[in-house]
């Protein structure tokens, strides 16, 4: 861990009123530091993984309890493994010898039979087709025509558009690296692919999809609310940022080198983190995440102590359960209990505003500095829910609005898994094809299609089936 202070001063040197300025800046330091130490993924934006081995107990989870058992629900209708009324195989078993006097039995014998089914998968094999193109002359005048290829068939030997559509799935959207996915091929199907081969079937596909990309992202922009996030992403060895940008059928994923570039031509209503760049996206309505509200809130109560904190998470968890129950029954909350909370939350930041500043100064004693006057971590919390009190709260007066921004957080998710499992992308063109063929395949899961049905299906198909609600 850096130090701030690269010489230890000599104590003494100092005057009094030095070395109490001294003692304060080291204990700010070591709050500072302590908090640290408090943070994990339960009261703050680390990642679970950062966790370790002490991990927090789920039993401090901040999802409601429903008041349920776990597992499948009474009138859940549930999936199992079912006969099937014509098999594809039969085989008969039939005792040899009668268990009275001994004799021959056979199948001619049986009186009746019980059955059972074994479903698997016979071994994958690879159909070869041969296209011929003939050349036919003429009868009557002798002039001799050749026959086309079809215009898929482009080469003396090429792997047929099921083959490439299985890659493209493996790769993309099962996230297996181009060596293993080379092992599968030539283990599974006994087909051998050099991983150029897999690179340039992810590319020609993603390219083939491009236009499918460019309308999903315009159907985002139109979208009455969408979800925008980010993360840091290697490319070449930069660092680099994905963007995504999602609906809950929708979902648009982009590179950029820097993180505050932002999505253009976006309207309606955005739902985001306190990142500050999206604040300058114009014409738009903004919604606050908030179970970042909830985490910081959580880390205010375990490490600060502070009793408005307490106040604010709970006011926020009934919040959402009041909107959710009136999303159950499909209405709105009445302007009057709408009124009543609007009041309530400014209670609480008033409670949270009194309670800072009766404490005292940062820095106290030490010599004044130019700049923005440094505050707690609760205090910048309460200005944040005070100035943006209508994003904070906008979960309740627009029932369209969700009380997170999980939806982006699940859609990035997964990228971060691929980037654990392979790394950083060796060259913007790899960059460009996933997040093209990510972007269509997002959207294909949540429109409930085929995932390999729709890398076989031509994109004017595709498009056309797109749907926005």
């Amino acid at each position: 861990m850096k130090q701030r202070m690269t010489q230890r001063p000599d104590l003494s040197k100092l005057s009094s009123d030095e070395k109490d300025a001294l003692i304060m800046a080291l204990l700010e330091r070591v709050e500072e530091l302590e908090r640290r130490l408090g943070l994990n993924s339960s009261n703050s934006g680390k990642p679970p993984s950062s966790d370790g081995f002490k991990k927090p107990s789920r039993v401090t989870n901040q999802r409601e309890k429903t008041g349920r058992k776990s597992g499948g629900q009474a009138g859940h209708e549930g999936t199992t493994l079912r006969q099937v009324p014509t098999p594809d195989k039969v085989v008969d078993h039939c005792p040899l010898v009668c268990t009275g006097c001994g004799g021959a039995l056979s199948v001619e014998q049986t009186t009746g039979y019980q059955k059972r089914q074994v479903f698997d998968i016979v071994q994958p094999v690879v159909e070869v087709t041969e296209h011929r193109a003939h050349s036919c002359g003429c009868p009557a005048c002798g002039t001799e025509t050749h026959a086309a290829f079809p215009a898929e068939v482009t080469a003396a030997t090429q792997y047929g558009a099921t083959v490439e559509a299985l890659v493209v799935y493996l790769q993309a959207w099962q996230l297996i690296p181009e060596d293993r996915l080379a092992e599968l091929m030539t283990d599974v199907f006994s087909v051998d692919l050099a991983t150029s081969t897999i690179a340039a079937m992810g590319q020609r596909k993603a390219q083939a999809l491009t236009g499918l990309a460019a309308q999903i992202e315009q159907q985002v922009k139109d979208a009455a609310v969408k979800h925008l996030d980010e993360t840091g992403y290697r490319v070449a060895g930069v660092l680099q940022w994905l963007h995504v940008a999602s609906t809950g059928l929708l979902t648009c994923y982009r590179t950029s080198a820097k993180r505050g570039a932002m999505l253009a031509g976006v309207r309606g209503i955005i739902v985001h983190d306190f990142w500050r760049s999206y604040w300058t996206m114009l014409g738009v309505m903004h919604a606050l995440c908030n179970a970042h509200h909830l985490r910081e809130l959580k880390a205010l109560m375990d490490i600060e102590k502070e009793p408005w904190a307490w106040a604010m998470h709970r006011f926020l968890r009934q919040a959402c359960h009041a909107a959710n129950l009136a999303r159950a029954h499909q209405r709105s909350l009445s302007p009057r209990f709408l009124a009543w909370l609007s009041a309530r939350y400014d209670r609480i930041l008033a409670q949270g505003v009194a309670f800072h500043e009766s404490q005292p100064p940062l820095g106290a004693g030490l010599p004044t500095r130019r700049g923005r006057i440094r505050r707690r971590t609760g205090h910048n919390l309460l200005l944040r829910l005070r100035d943006h009190k209508e994003a904070t709260l906008r979960f309740l007066l627009d029932p369209t609005v969700p009380f997170t921004n999980n939806q982006a957080e699940r859609d990035l998710r997964m990228m971060k898994v691929r980037q654990k499992i392979s790394g950083g992308f060796r060259a913007d063109t790899g960059a460009q094809t996933f997040v093209t063929l990510r972007t269509v395949l997002s959207t294909a899961r949540k429109q409930g299609w085929n995932i390999l049905a729709t890398l076989t299906t031509p994109p004017a198909i595709l498009t056309q089936n797109l749907r926005t609600a």
